[in-house]
């Protein structure tokens, strides 16, 4: 069964993954480099549709083959995490998921606002409101082109930061819901209600040695070192070929500092009902 660690990109979701990676998969609690994220893979990838996919530019071939992949990774039983930025979506009669190979989500969303100048730079964006716009973009999606050679080069659906958030909430099933701004603003309670979440599944035995070191190594600050020294993998890697800085960004980047009011209003204005539900706005 699987546990879906969804979000809209740059929204949280390694961050998550890698506190998760050092709950399950740690003795200790320490990460001290990123070989931990390989316990939590992603989807959708082509290692998961070569058994049903003959053509990776077919849309219609992969949709149909969303549930028979997830029922093949689901047969011996195990409960596996995923990281997934795709949108829980339904094309005809075909769904991204269901509750049967479903066990749960844990969302992660963050202030539309404070991702203007992240996917600006993932994306290689002209300027802050080509970034407004794609947060609007119903049919905004990724590796349209494939790459044969990429395993990760495969066709995700995001669509709008609006229906991504919408449509995960829809969800019910061990549903988990995870701010951005909560994990900055108070990490170890943040922590403890990933514990307790995770031991719905699982037999943990935490100890407060192991919490304290998972705390200080999925810091902010050394994420950042650990990518310094070449230790991340998943870094992107724009259209000049440029290597681009993950966590180039860190916790205290506000977009009050940044962002044109002009833009702020259109984001508030767009996301009015979801940004007030999130408590991003009173």
């Amino acid at each position: 069964m699987i546990i879906w660690l969804a979000s809209y990109p740059k929204s949280g979701n390694t961050w998550v993954r890698t506190i998760i990676s050092s709950i399950l998969f740690s003795k200790d609690g320490k990460v001290k480099n990123f070989d931990i994220l390989n316990n939590i893979d992603q989807y959708p990838t082509k290692k998961y549709f070569k058994n049903f996919v003959k053509d990776y530019n077919d849309a219609l071939q992969i949709q149909k083959s969303w549930i028979p992949s997830q029922e093949l990774i689901n047969k011996d039983k195990k409960i596996r995490f995923f990281k997934t930025h795709h949108l829980f979506c339904k094309y005809g009669e075909n769904s991204f998921t269901n509750n049967i190979n479903t066990l749960g989500v844990i969302h992660v969303v963050r202030d539309p606002r404070n991702l203007i100048s992240s996917i600006k730079s993932l994306w290689s964006l002209a300027n802050d409101n080509e970034a407004v716009e794609k947060l609007f973009d119903i049919q905004n999606a990724t590796s349209l082109k494939i790459n044969n050679d990429n395993d990760y080069s495969f066709p995700v659906m995001i669509s709008s930061w609006k229906n991504h958030y919408n449509a995960w909430k829809k969800i019910k099933k061990n549903y988990l819901l995870i701010k951005y701004e909560d994990l900055i603003n108070n990490p170890e309670h943040q922590l403890i209600i990933i514990i307790n979440y995770l031991k719905k599944f699982f037999k943990l035995k935490i100890n407060d040695n192991k919490i304290k070191n998972i705390l200080t190594t999925t810091s902010f600050d050394n994420f950042r070192n650990l990518e310094n020294k070449g230790l991340f993998r998943e870094a992107n890697i724009d259209k000049t070929g440029e290597v681009k800085k993950f966590f180039n960004e860190g916790p205290n980047k506000k977009w009050q500092n940044s962002l044109e009011k002009s833009l702020s209003n259109k984001i508030e204005e767009n996301f009015l009902i979801e940004m007030k539900e999130l408590g991003y706005l009173e």
